[in-house]
């Protein structure tokens, strides 16, 4: 946990608590060595029944909540292993996994978002005098923080997490942005590196016009994207904001903070950028940019396709024989 900040702590351990609570009640009153496949298995019809609490609309639990559960169970039952209370196998059955995530923004979709953050404003409503009821717009520009969150992640494919860090200043716990050299150090100085690789970038000149801007005009304090002059913690409710503001087309997908690591790398293969190269940007796996982005490649599968139409090539050998 001491990877994450204090709100961020907190997040994850209710849900930690959370998760306890649906298992206990569900596991509680059986033994270790009563856990069977046939009982795990229930556990995802179980859960799948359930509303869950806090979820937008009252919305049931579905495989990838009671997964997520197991995978807890799993871990629990593990460190129980290890401190050699208990001996033997204990096998948790696990729910596949669901459909990774493949929403993206056109760049239509981001121009429309990104002009509704920079340009919407605050309304109030009048409740005295002739003009009760009647809707005023303020000089309060309140989705501002989320275009400056927007443009980063569209422009690196940076994770939420380092963007809501990333800073003017060094220090601890910060994510640097050296102005000067154009530079963005991506992870968090003293934390350890993890296997969400965070790889220092160079940032690309659009964007870096427009940091460079945002200090010059005082717009950042310390942080590039903050709210009330502080660094914000998370834009998942102004994003929300947003969205519905700009009516983008949710039917493939919701559009969150992550969504813009996706479109990042979806641009980054629509122009045809190297492998190796569009990996090290993003801080990705080769093999997780092929097997999740690779389609959207200019040269996928060309080859195969052009060549599938073509005759056989025959050449004859020295001694008359056709050799294809």
């Amino acid at each position: 946990m001491k990877e994450y900040d204090e709100e961020t702590q907190k997040v994850l351990i209710d849900r930690l608590c959370a998760a306890i609570g649906r298992l206990d009640s569900y596991f509680g009153k059986y033994k270790l060595g009563q856990v069977t496949t046939d009982l795990t298995n229930g556990y995802v019809t179980h859960r799948a029944g359930k509303t869950v609490e806090g979820r937008k609309g009252g919305r049931v639990g579905g495989k990838g909540g009671s997964r997520r559960d197991l995978e807890t169970l799993r871990a629990a039952i593990g460190h129980h292993a290890k401190q050699n209370l208990h001996h033997g196998i204990v096998h948790i059955a696990m729910p596949e996994k669901g459909a990774s995530r493949e929403r993206w923004l056109t760049r239509s979709e981001a121009a429309r978002l990104l002009w509704i953050c920079w340009r919407y404003q605050e309304e109030q409503t009048i409740h005295r005098g002739t003009n009760k009821g009647i809707k005023i717009k303020t000089e309060k520009y309140t989705l501002r923080h989320v275009a400056k969150f927007l443009l980063i992640g569209l422009y690196t494919g940076t994770r939420a997490a380092s963007i809501a860090s990333a800073s003017i200043h060094k220090a601890p716990g910060k994510a640097y942005v050296d102005l000067d050299e154009g530079l963005y150090y991506r992870k968090r100085i003293g934390h350890r590196a993890t296997n969400k690789k965070q790889p220092t970038m160079p940032i690309p000149d659009r964007l870096l016009a427009h940091m460079r801007r945002w200090v010059d005009k005082r717009i950042v304090a310390s942080h590039f994207v903050e709210w009330n002059g502080l660094p914000v913690k998370s834009v998942k409710t102004g994003m929300a904001s947003a969205v519905e503001k700009a009516g983008l087309d949710l039917s493939e997908g919701n559009v969150t903070p992550h969504t813009l690591r996706h479109t990042a790398a979806t641009w980054l293969m629509q122009q045809g950028v190297e492998l190796w190269q569009a990996s090290g940007y993003l801080g990705m796996s080769e093999k997780t940019l092929i097997d999740n982005y690779g389609h959207h490649h200019p040269d996928y599968m060309r080859d195969a396709a052009s060549l599938i139409t073509q005759k056989r090539k025959i050449t004859r050998s020295k001694l008359g024989r056709r050799v294809a």
